[in-house]
């Protein structure tokens, strides 16, 4: 062993020996740079032992804390943090902690705090707490603002955040990076260590990690040296310089460590951001990743893959242990209903996904662990960081939808670094195809497509304010100075600050006439307090920001024998959740796929949908889970369009897709990278117009409510529009390629940047989607709540209640500060508004216009989309078959 490694203990030592093992050289930097109370970002890939990097400064500190049982005992507390954006992550690391822990007979306590652990636990856990807690970033909400919580977290010396990449893009990073900033103040010799598998920015999660300290300037984090403190001099040896190896001794074969920025003040007074210091690691096995190719023509619509199921099928009987994953809960119920239907051999196969009871995804998770199972069909619920041991492949159905998450789902296959995962992509449709292409060659360059860092929402922000004035009364000068250490929150202004605090005290202008809106009060002394503990107890049953649609619980009935068709609503266990709208649609009598059965649907009971198991051989009606659908990436839709406009590339895609391009280019016309394509055509007694911008399903959704408001002003009368994730069908009663021909800048018009100036601001002010939109940043601010002592509001009363306030707000604070948070909102999340807008300035004076007489073979796909919305499984696709033919045969003839 080398002597790098005398840092280790020798316990430590004995351990790595007995199993064979050499500590790798990441996690020794990572002990040592713990050690010194410094900060730290690991960027490895899966199977290089990030989890036991992040733990090993714990273990190794709280091995040697207190040499005499007095000094031991005075020494208990919480030392480690460990946050996880999955119950399932925290459950798992536990269970691998528990291992090293026992055999070196380390004087260590491991407990694990999520929703589902039980309230007499989590009471107990203040009281008494662990060396080391495992937990999700909405129980460490509620922990901060605990009133015990400066005593709780005075002795935390650790916080491991895993999986950082996937918590820092959304509205959790922004709760997250709140408690953080917390925690740092409560714990000023705290250390943060970030762990990420898949990252294209790494500083933005360096500045992350640690207090972004504007004045004065302050160290990064914890006791960092002399040269973490101050700003680099030309004396300095050249070894210390930042993006060197700065770890003494020998050089680092495999890691690359760069030492953290501190926060300077520049020339014209602007402080540099601060950044935890940065561990890479080079190298490791090249996955294994294929096409499944069936040697069949693939559809151009459609994406069940429902012919690719029985090739799914062998691959699971000719690997121990396979993961299925899918894009949709929809998806994973189809996908568990067809392996089993094909399953003669009767392999254990399970379902997992997040609408199901808690109790059956840990039964599946815990089958898994232990070797019991030969395939799972899974969401991203195990997207993220799960160690199966045993999984030796990965397939994945559908378009990946985005580089790093392909990435991310194939290293859960052979979760060893040096060993090559295997996995194959299954697509559902020709497009799909092309996809998939694009993300072979995105994992072939190693290239990453992870999200922009985000902007720190203001409705998450005032949840904040309310848990902290839960905690104890807050002074609000030095409560903003420690959320503007939040790295999301850095720019925030004094004033908008002013606007939150404002808000959480009356609800705003237009509501504080309502005492019900004022949940925080400020006292004499200047202080501000929580009004009084029910408001305290609704903050702590609705923390959180995810926001879903409103569901119910499905609920097995019992039949009884002596009375054919009645069915007593208790007794029976709970299958999961579905939404209440998809309840709503349902008749005594249907049957719907859930939890890998046919239910039949007997009514519903209080807040409980009601079923039965259906016969045996009964068709189904799957359930339509809502917001389930990923968006195309860009950084994937950049290449999809590359791939169409060389024809040089087709030589690597299947011979189908390149006849398919080539019967495009005959017919009409290919779009170049940067181009975009419209085409308007008659069919029937309706006049169509296509349009190709690859950018996503959102994207295209509120181009197209804009396009036809365009077009109805025009005189076009368009009578719809459908979407999907690479381009958009209008139908109108007018003809549009006449209109083109006697203006030459009509399409142009059409499509010209200034859709988004009044256009919008008139359909937003109409939208039923920014009502949608409205309603999430009202329930995660608070003013609307979900969840009462002993009631819980139906999604009918939420939705009321908000579109009501919307309704108000608009007319009366058009500014207020949910309406500004619903806007950010709508602009990167259900409307995409910014990538529309990148897309309109990309395609200035490019739009390639092709007027025809028929349908062309690109089209056929969008157009596949008409009317299908409520058209599910193998039946939609046998539908889809025949439309497709029909519109193929058009377009060829």
């Amino acid at each position: 062993m080398s002597d790098r490694s005398e840092i280790l203990p020798e316990a430590f030592r004995a351990w790595f020996a007995a199993r064979g093992w050499t500590p790798r050289p990441h996690q020794l930097d990572l002990l040592r740079i713990a050690g010194a109370g410094r900060s730290a970002l690991l960027v490895a890939p899966t199977g290089a032992g990030k989890t036991l990097a992040g733990f090993l400064p714990s273990l190794v500190a709280l091995s040697e804390r207190g040499a005499t049982k007095a000094e031991a005992k005075a020494s208990r507390g919480l030392h480690t943090l460990y946050v996880s954006p999955l119950k399932a992550l925290a459950v798992d690391i536990a269970r691998n902690l528990d291992a090293p822990i026992a055999q070196m007979s380390l004087p260590v306590r491991v407990e694990t705090r999520t929703g589902d652990t039980p309230a007499h636990k989590r009471t107990r856990q203040i009281s008494r707490p662990p060396d080391i807690l495992l937990t999700t970033p909405e129980q460490l909400a509620l922990l901060i603002a605990h009133r015990d919580a400066a005593e709780f977290f005075a002795g935390l010396r650790c916080v491991i955040l895993d999986e950082l990449h996937a918590l820092v893009t959304s509205k959790r990073g922004d709760l997250l990076s709140l408690a953080l900033a917390r925690l740092h103040r409560l714990a000023p010799d705290l250390a943060a260590i970030g762990l990420s598998a898949t990252v294209r920015e790494p500083d933005e999660l360096r500045k992350y990690l640690v207090p972004q300290v504007q004045k004065p300037p302050l160290p990064c984090a914890g006791k960092g040296t002399l040269r973490s403190n101050r700003k680099k001099q030309p004396s300095d040896s050249s070894e210390e310089e930042a993006g060197r190896d700065v770890s003494g001794g020998a050089s680092l074969s495999r890691t690359r460590l760069t030492a953290g920025l501190p926060a300077s003040l520049g020339e014209e007074g602007s402080a540099e951001p601060c950044m935890a210091d940065l561990v890479t690691v080079q190298g490791g096995a090249k996955a294994d990743l294929r096409l499944l190719d069936l040697g069949r023509s693939l559809p151009i619509s459609g994406h069940t893959a429902w012919h690719s199921m029985p090739a799914i099928y062998a691959l699971i009987k000719e690997h121990r242990t396979t993961l299925v994953f899918v894009n949709t809960r929809l998806q994973a119920e189809y996908t568990f209903q067809e392996l089993w239907r094909l399953n003669e051999d009767a392999l254990p196969i399970a379902i997992h996904h997040g609408s199901l009871d808690a109790q059956q995804r840990r039964r599946v998770e815990a089958a898994m662990a232990e070797g019991r199972l030969r395939a799972i069909v899974c969401t991203a619920t195990l997207d993220l960081g799960i160690d199966w041991g045993d999984v030796d492949l990965v397939v994945n159905v559908g378009a990946p939808k985005g580089a790093s998450r392909i990435m991310q789902r194939i290293g859960r296959a052979n979760h060893r670094m040096d060993e090559p995962s295997k996995a194959y992509l299954v697509p559902g449709n020709r497009f799909e195809m092309l996809e998939c292409q694009a993300a072979l060659d995105a994992v072939e360059a190693a290239a990453q497509d992870t999200p922009d860092a985000r902007l720190g929402a203001l409705d998450v922000l005032a949840q904040h304010v309310l848990g902290m004035a839960c905690a104890d009364a807050f002074d609000p000068v030095g409560l903003y100075d420690e959320i503007v250490s939040a790295a999301p929150y850095a720019g925030l202004t004094w004033e908008s600050f002013e606007q939150v605090v404002d808000y959480v005290a009356t609800g705003g202008y237009a509501l504080r006439a309502y005492e019900r809106f004022a949940k925080i009060l400020r006292g004499p002394d200047g202080l501000w307090r929580v009004r009084d503990a029910r408001t305290a107890q609704a903050y702590r049953m609705n923390v959180g920001t995810i926001v879903e649609a409103a569901r119910v619980r499905v609920r097995l009935g019992r039949t009884l024998r002596g009375k054919p068709g009645t069915v007593l609503p208790k007794g029976g266990r709970v299958l999961g959740e579905i939404e209440d709208e998809f309840a709503d649609t349902l008749t005594i009598g249907d049957t719907f796929l859930f939890a890998g059965e046919t239910l039949r649907f007997e009514g519903l009971a209080e807040d409980e949908a009601l079923v039965t198991r259906a016969p045996l051989g009964t068709d189904p009606a799957i359930p339509s889970y809502a917001g389930a659908k990923f968006p195309l990436s860009t950084f994937l839709a950049e290449r999809v369009r590359a791939i169409i406009a060389d024809p040089f590339a087709w030589d690597r895609l299947p011979k189908q897709i390149g006849e398919y391009l080539l019967q495009q280019r005959r017919r009409s016309v290919l779009p170049g990278e940067r181009d975009l394509l419209v085409e308007t055509f008659p069919r029937g007694k309706r006049h169509y117009l296509t349009a190709f911008p690859f950018e996503g399903r959102l994207a295209h959704q509120t181009l197209g409510m804009l396009l036809t408001r365009r077009m109805e002003r025009d005189g076009l009368r368009p009578l719809g529009f459908a979407a999907n994730d690479y381009g958009i069908a209008i139908w109108t009663t007018r003809d549009v390629s006449e209109r083109a021909a006697l203006d030459p800048d009509f399409i142009g018009d059409l499509f010209a940047v200034d859709m988004l100036g009044d256009d919008l601001e008139a359909w937003l002010d109409e939208s039923a989607m920014m009502k949608r939109t409205f309603r999430q940043c009202a329930v995660i601010a608070g003013l609307i709540e979900r969840h009462h002592p002993g009631l819980k509001k139906s999604g009918r009363q939420v939705t009321i209640s908000t579109d009501l306030i919307y309704d108000v707000l608009r007319k009366h604070q058009p500014d207020h500060l949910l309406l500004r948070a619903a806007r950010q909102d709508a602009a990167t999340g259900l409307l995409d508004v910014r990538r529309l807008g990148m897309m309109l300035e990309r395609i200035q004076g490019r739009i390639i216009h092709k007027a025809l007489d028929r349908v062309s073979p690109l089209s056929v796909s969008v157009m596949l989309e008409i009317g299908r919305e409520r058209v599910y499984g193998e039946g939609a696709d046998e539908i889809l078959a025949e439309a497709e033919a029909e519109l193929l045969q058009e377009a060829l003839s």
